[in-house]
């Protein structure tokens, strides 16, 4: 049942190790149950309550995607990723359609709707599969490591261990006077040595035993255990279908596409070479199936009340904890929906014990930079930059798309053509545009 529901085969999976990475990538992952629904609340502090959100619909709206997506992802895909409302894609619904252009928020779940279902469209018919193995063996070796810094950078920002200077121009570390940089400390120190000394779940064991000492400290707060979920009646598909063929709408639409493409790509990309669910040239093993669980996702998304729906980088702890099959995702599933019920109990984990986690799996996803040409300046070059530009500019599409700019114009200038095929020209082309088309 096991294998015919998830893709488990007992000669080379455990139940407790799929267990495990589900439970871990879920902890990993359980911020977007507070940090969604503190976001949307945007909406009623700028354009107040009438126009706004209910904060408590958005909260189930937020683990409901995530229940649907991951169970899809478990048993259509029958892969160990975990999926929920995307981090940046949320800011960009707010701030930008919103608040920045005006838009209802009737206007943006409809601009979500329409993306599923030409996701939905580009999934079945594989040109998402084609746009993916467009991309050299080089640069999807660089797109794994850039996303290990970028979710290392994602860990040491949540848990408040580096922060913005105050001239808001660099990187500094925090005060270590603050509990909660030592709780991220006594957090890196509790972790690191359970995974030096392989210790099974590892991982999830320094969540919960950072989240304990917190307790004392005055960082884990846990005011209530258990809560009815909130209804998403105001929220579950109020969508505004008079601007479906504006000029407006399809601007948003395609913005919406071009980032969740490419976003989703680098985290299924980075995910799947850590796994080993990658092939001598660079193939993504299920492909077509990951992506069309994610297109479905975002279409339920939308249809629940919540921004784009997309597979999350930190299903990289899971993987890091032994996830191979569907039995996990199903697991990460499970733990939403607990969390609809348990919300208090779940978020009442700190950022101090799950950013020393995120941190070290961004150590484990570096081993693909060995298989990187470094010698071939034609391949350095290009990887480099995709690896530091995730990061950097805080986004993993940039990344990518600087990182094959870069490849296809230094080949290109060099005379390497055998190199390069014609959909990495077509790419190209179009990822300039995105570039330049704002200044135009």
């Amino acid at each position: 049942m096991l294998k015919l529901l998830f893709g488990f085969d007992s000669s080379k999976h455990k139940v407790k190790t799929e267990i495990l990475a589900g439970v871990t990538t879920f902890l990993t992952m359980a911020y977007i149950l507070a940090v969604n629904p503190r976001l949307f609340g945007e909406l009623n502090r700028v354009l107040g309550e009438d126009q706004g959100m209910p904060v408590d619909a958005v909260f189930t709206a937020t683990a409901l995607a995530a229940i649907f997506g991951t169970l899809v992802m478990a048993v259509y895909a029958k892969k160990p990723f975990g999926l929920a409302p995307g981090m940046g894609l949320n800011a960009f619904f707010v701030y930008t359609v919103c608040i920045g252009l005006g838009y209802s928020w009737m206007f943006a779940l409809t601009a979500i709707l329409i993306e599923g279902i030409i996701f939905i469209i580009l999934s079945a018919t594989k040109v998402r599969d084609y746009i993916v193995n467009a991309f050299p063996l080089g640069l999807k070796n660089a797109i794994g490591v850039g996303i290990g810094l970028y979710i290392a950078f994602i860990g040491l920002q949540t848990s408040h261990f580096v922060s913005v200077n105050e001239d808001g121009t660099s990187m500094a570390l925090a005060e270590f006077n603050d509990p909660k940089v030592l709780l991220t400390i006594i957090g890196f120190f509790i972790t690191g040595a359970l995974v030096v000394k392989n210790v099974k779940g590892g991982l999830l064991l320094g969540i919960l035993i950072t989240t304990v000492i917190g307790i004392p400290m005055g960082v884990t707060q846990l005011n209530a255990v258990v809560a009815s979920p909130p209804s998403i009646d105001p929220i579950f598909c109020h969508f505004d279908w008079k601007q479906a063929f504006s000029l407006d709408m399809l601007i948003v639409v395609f913005t919406f596409l071009f980032i969740d493409i490419f976003d989703t790509m680098g985290t299924v990309v980075g995910v799947s070479v850590k796994a080993g669910m990658i092939d001598e040239e660079g193939k993504v093993d299920g492909l077509s199936k990951i992506f069309m669980a994610d297109a479905m996702a975002t279409t339920a998304g939308a249809c629940f009340g919540t921004n784009t729906t997309t597979t999350y980088i930190e299903s990289t702890t899971g993987v890091a904890v032994g996830g191979r099959t569907g039995l996990t995702s199903f697991t990460i599933a499970a733990c939403f929906a607990l969390a609809l019920f348990f919300s208090p109990l779940f978020l009442a984990i700190p950022s101090s014990a799950t950013g020393p986690v995120l941190a070290i799996v961004g150590v484990m996803m570096c081993s693909p930079v060995r298989d990187i040409k470094w010698d071939d300046y034609s391949e350095a070059i290009p990887a480099f930059f995709t690896m530091i530009m995730m990061p950097l500019a805080n986004s993993i599409s940039d990344g990518i798309m600087i990182g094959l700019i870069l490849y296809v114009f230094l080949n290109l200038v060099t005379g390497q053509l055998k190199k390069l095929n014609i959909a990495q020209y077509i790419l190209t082309v179009l990822f300039i545009a995105y570039y330049v088309m704002p200044y135009i």
